[in-house]
C-alpha cells in the first residue's frame, strides 16, 4: 500500500493487504504463541536476525497490522500498541528517562497524565517542571535543565482545550538536544499530524476517537523517526543493551531505534500489551475515523455557537469559535477542525453544572470522552479530583467547568436536549 493516498483512504487500506484467498478484513489472531519447525528459526527471532512473531506480549499479527496503519496515519516510521493510553505515555517516557532525569511538560494536560508526572514518576526519581501552555520561548527554554530528556504537550489539552504552539515547543526542545513528545488523542491524525510540525514522538489514548465506540481500551506510541538518538543524553539507545545481547538500537535499527527499544525492552519487561480482540475493534474504528471526526467537529461547532448565544452560559471554550483564546493556534495547526469536545460554565457555578448534567436525557454522564455518543462530565469532581486547587488552575480546570463531548447524533436532538436541561435549571 502507498502512503501517498489521502488519509481517508489510508484509514481503510493501510496496514493489511490480503493475499489471494486470505481474509479481506484483518483477522483476529487469538494466540499467545506461534509454532516453528526448528529451534534454529526461533533462535534467529530472539537474536533479531529475522522478523516474525514468537510471543504476543511483544508482537501479534492483528496488532502488527493496526500498528502499521497508525504509523502511516501519523507519518511515523513505526508504532507500538499498548493496553491503555496511560500505559502508552508511561512506556514512551520511560523509554528515554531514568532515575535522576527530568521532564518539561505543558501544565495543560489530562489529569491522569498530571498525576503520572507529578506523583508516580517522582517515585521513580524522575522530576517534572510544568510550564504554562502559552509560555514564551524564553520561559520554555528556562525550564529545561541539563538532565531534561523530553518536552511534553498535548495538541489539544484535555479538558481545557488549550492548543500549544507545536513548532515553538519543537524548536526549543531540539535546540536543547531533546525530543518533543505530543499526545494527539483529541485532534487525531485526521485534524493534526504533530510530526509535520516538529514532534518526534506521538502518543494516543486509542480508547477515544480512534476506537470511537467506547468498546476497547488501548494506547499507541508512534515514532516519528526524526530524532538523532546518538547522544550521551540517551545511552539506552546508543550504547549496548546488555539485557538484549548487547544490541545497540541506533546501529541495528536506524530511524526505528526508539520504537524498537520500546518494544524489545519496555514491552518485554512491563507487558502492557493489548488483546488481539481490542486491536481488531480499534481497526474497525479507524476505518470510519475521518467520517466521524468530521461530524464530531461539525456538531461541536454548532453546539458551541448555541451555548455562546445563551444568556445563562457564562463562558464557552471551543477552538472553533473566534472568541476562543486558542482560535488562532487552531487555525495554524488544525484548519480543518479540532475535536468534538467543548468546555463551558453556567450561572450558578458547580451547583448549576451538577443540575444541568442530571437534567440531560440524550447525553450521558460517563467517565469517558470522544466516542460516537454525546456525553458530559464535571472534571473537577471526577477525572481531575486528585489534583490540588493550584494544579486545577494550572490545568485550566475551574470548579464550574463542564466538559461536553459532542457525538455524531442528529444536531437538532443534541441542541434540544441541552435546551430542555436549561429550561429545568432556569425556569
Amino acid at each position: 500500500m502507498s502512503n501517498t493516498y489521502h488519509i481517508n483512504t489510508q484509514c481503510l487500506q493501510e496496514g493489511y493487504s490480503p493475499k489471494n484467498g486470505e481474509p479481506r478484513v484483518v483477522p483476529i489472531v487469538q494466540s499467545t504463541t506461534y509454532k516453528y519447525d526448528s529451534s534454529v528459526e526461533v533462535g534467529k527471532l530472539f537474536d533479531l536476525e529475522e522478523e516474525g512473531f514468537f510471543y504476543t506480549r511483544l508482537a501479534n499479527p492483528t496488532m502488527d497490522a493496526v500498528e502499521q496503519k497508525i504509523a502511516v496515519l501519523e507519518g511515523g516510521v513505526g508504532a507500538l500498541l499498548t493496553s491503555s493510553g496511560m500505559s502508552a505515555i508511561m512506556v514512551a517516557v520511560l523509554n528515554i528517562c531514568n532515575a535522576g532525569d527530568h521532564i518539561v511538560s505543558s501544565a495543560a494536560i489530562y489529569g491522569g497524565t498530571m498525576n503520572l508526572f507529578t506523583v508516580t514518576l517522582k517515585r521513580f526519581g524522575i522530576d517534572v517542571t510544568l510550564v504554562q501552555p502559552d509560555c514564551s520561548e524564553e520561559e520554555l527554554r528556562a525550564a529545561i535543565k541539563s538532565n531534561t530528556k523530553v518536552v511534553y504537550a498535548e495538541s489539544i489539552a484535555n479538558p481545557s482545550l488549550c492548543i500549544v504552539d507545536l513548532c515553538m515547543y519543537a524548536k526549543v526542545a531540539h535546540e536543547a538536544g531533546i525530543p518533543f513528545m505530543v499526545d494527539n488523542t483529541f485532534a487525531t491524525p485526521v485534524n493534526c499530524r504533530p510530526i509535520e510540525f516538529g514532534a518526534d514522538i506521538v502518543v494516543h489514548s486509542t480508547s477515544k476517537y480512534m476506537d470511537g465506540h467506547a468498546v476497547a481500551l488501548g494506547g499507541v506510541i508512534v515514532d516519528g523517526g526524526t530524532f538523532d538518538w546518538n547522544s550521551e543524553k540517551f545511552p539506552g539507545l546508543c550504547t549496548p543493551d546488555e539485557s538484549y545481547h548487547g544490541i545497540i538500537y541506533t546501529e541495528s535499527f536506524g530511524k526505528q531505534a526508539y520504537i524498537r527499544k520500546a518494544r524489545l525492552q519496555l514491552m518485554r519487561d512491563m507487558g502492557v500489551t493489548p488483546s488481539a480482540n481490542n486491536a481488531f475493534l480499534l481497526n474497525l474504528g479507524l476505518e470510519t475515523l475521518p467520517l466521524r471526526v468530521e461530524r464530531h467537529c461539525e456538531n461541536a461547532q454548532k453546539v458551541a455557537e448555541f451555548l455562546e448565544a445563551n444568556e445563562h452560559v457564562t463562558w464557552v471554550n471551543y477552538p472553533g469559535l473566534e472568541s476562543c483564546a486558542f482560535h488562532e493556534m487552531a487555525q495554524k495547526y488544525m484548519p480543518n477542525g479540532t475535536c468534538g469536545v467543548i468546555s463551558f460554565g453556567l450561572e450558578g457555578g458547580r451547583e448549576a453544572a451538577t443540575k444541568f448534567m442530571d437534567s440531560l436525557k440524550l447525553a450521558s454522564i460517563v467517565v469517558h470522552v470522544a466516542d460516537a455518543r454525546t456525553s458530559v462530565l464535571h472534571p473537577a469532581s471526577t477525572t481531575h479530583r486528585q489534583l490540588t486547587d493550584e494544579q486545577l488552575v494550572e490545568c485550566g480546570v475551574g470548579p464550574d467547568l463542564i466538559r461536553m463531548s459532542i457525538g455524531i447524533e442528529y444536531i437538532g436532538d443534541i441542541l434540544a436536549d441541552i435546551q430542555q436541561a436549561f429550561d429545568v435549571i432556569y425556569k
